[in-house]
């Protein structure tokens, strides 16, 4: 496996902004199009997005971790993404260790998430890592399909 480097950044990243579309078109393709989760779009935009961390291998990107404010004890993990090629090299992992310590510096009592179901592969690395299963937080609460995932830091 090649070097991998981790750069925090913002949501205004140029490649951030590219695996943003891309993690669009891939959630539209697993409901049936974007009409079918037209009601998540609002509460998921990269601009409200604030520390956005982003895996480089050989100067490209290949991957992405968004971190922002939820609440005083809380802050949201956002956009995890890796590209397929590159997963199995444990880049989600790795991200998702960074962006915990960066909450739990930052005062965060617990990072909170929202998937859904039809993830698996998302759903096992949260469970492998210690997330459990909560009841559904607003906005998420009043959309069909969503699950809501919390780890204490």
């Amino acid at each position: 496996m090649e070097n991998v480097i981790y750069k925090w950044t913002d949501a205004h990243n140029d490649d951030f902004r590219r695996f943003y579309l891309i993690t669009e078109q891939y959630y539209n393709s697993l409901v049936g199009g974007s009409g079918n989760r037209k009601g998540f779009v609002p509460y998921n935009l990269s601009d409200s997005i604030s520390d956005v961390l982003i895996a480089y291998i050989n100067g490209s990107a290949v991957g992405c971790a968004g971190l922002k404010k939820y609440s005083a004890a809380d802050a949201e993990i956002k956009r995890v993404w890796v590209e397929p090629q590159w997963r199995g090299n444990h880049i989600a992992s790795v991200m998702m260790d960074m962006a915990e310590e960066k909450a739990f510096r930052q005062g965060f009592d617990r990072t909170i998430l929202q998937t859904r179901k039809i993830m698996t592969a998302a759903v096992s690395l949260y469970e492998n890592r210690g997330y459990h299963l909560i009841s559904n937080y607003p906005p998420y609460d009043k959309l069909e399909g969503a699950v809501c995932y919390a780890k204490e830091l």
